[in-house]
């Protein structure tokens, strides 16, 4: 497994997201999953706080038993878990990461993340309190979710004389969702900020089992009731356009779930493709996903193929 940077973090290219935990999977099957990762060669494991309703570090945790030093652990805070769980103020970040140290069941977080910003609380407050807990060993380091190019800015600004900075961030990214493209990746690129996308696979509509004039398949994600997902990303104009890039893969011999993970891969700033995973059968197919090195005739295709 190919290893890339986050700080001073080294982690697996493909990591595995952990918010199927506690939702979707009992301890029994997330032990399994993970078990499988790291037999993979998988070592990044990226969850949240709100994962779950808090299961998701929990389930991670007892799974990780007896095998922590084999793992790279990054979780998250901020988002809303009650009236009085949320926000990232110093009072409430030292309590956060008291409480996703003992769910996770270990002394420190590899990556601390904030899942998204918060306006109510200046960004030099938060970084301050964050420096305290890497000072105190309690984190190793620190990154951020869902910020804008002015919010990175901002937070590069605030930043005090060797205190601890944002080494990564996490926004959505992938073949159908390139955004991040115009500003937040050259950001990071010229910051030497760790970039890691979520929803990679377009919450499944990059797996290839969604196919025009078929009826989606029952029990994935986009299907469930109340997804919130599903008026997104299943239009036909979006199911039509995974149909062009799944027939570009396939003439090369692969699927369109190795084409989003490859092209992902293929761009310097991302250091983790994360992708979640409900069975040992998943984990191999997002690792091999990985292998396939597109060149830049390949990558240009694409290119044609995703914006047209």
């Amino acid at each position: 497994m190919e290893k890339r940077r986050i700080g001073a973090l080294s982690v697996s290219l493909v990591g595995l997201g952990c918010n199927n935990f506690g939702i979707r999977l009992d301890q029994t099957r997330t032990t399994e999953v993970v078990q499988a990762a790291l037999d993979a060669g998988i070592d990044f494991f990226d969850t949240a706080d709100i994962y779950g309703g808090t299961h998701s570090e929990e389930f991670l945790g007892r799974a990780l038993a007896g095998k922590r030093e084999r793992a790279i652990i990054a979780t998250k805070f901020g988002l809303p878990l009650d009236d009085k769980r949320q926000g990232a103020s110093p009072a409430y970040v030292r309590r956060a990461v008291e409480d996703s140290l003992r769910r996770l069941g270990t002394d420190r977080i590899d990556l601390y993340q904030l899942h998204r910003p918060d306006p109510t609380v200046p960004i030099a407050d938060t970084l301050g309190a964050l420096d305290d807990l890497v000072r105190q060993g309690k984190v190793r380091e620190i990154g951020a979710s869902n910020f804008s190019v002015a919010q990175i800015r901002e937070a590069e600004g605030a930043v005090r004389s060797g205190a601890a900075r944002f080494v990564s961030i996490q926004n959505e990214y992938s073949l159908l969702e390139r955004s991040v493209e115009a500003d937040v990746l050259p950001e990071c690129a010229a910051r030497s900020i760790a970039f890691l996308p979520y929803f990679p696979l377009a919450s499944g509509l990059l797996t290839g089992k969604y196919r025009p004039g078929q009826a989606a398949p029952e029990g994935t994600r986009l299907t469930e009731p109340n997804s919130q997902l599903r008026d997104r990303f299943l239009k036909d104009a979006q199911i039509a356009q995974a149909q062009r890039l799944a027939e570009f893969a396939a003439k090369r011999g692969h699927s369109l779930l190795d084409l989003a993970f490859s092209w992902l891969a293929a761009r310097p700033e991302v250091r983790s493709v994360i992708a979640g995973a409900t069975s040992a059968t998943q984990i191999e197919a997002n690792v091999r996903a990985s292998t396939w090195h597109l060149d830049a005739d390949d990558l240009g295709e694409v290119d044609r193929i995703a914006t047209s």
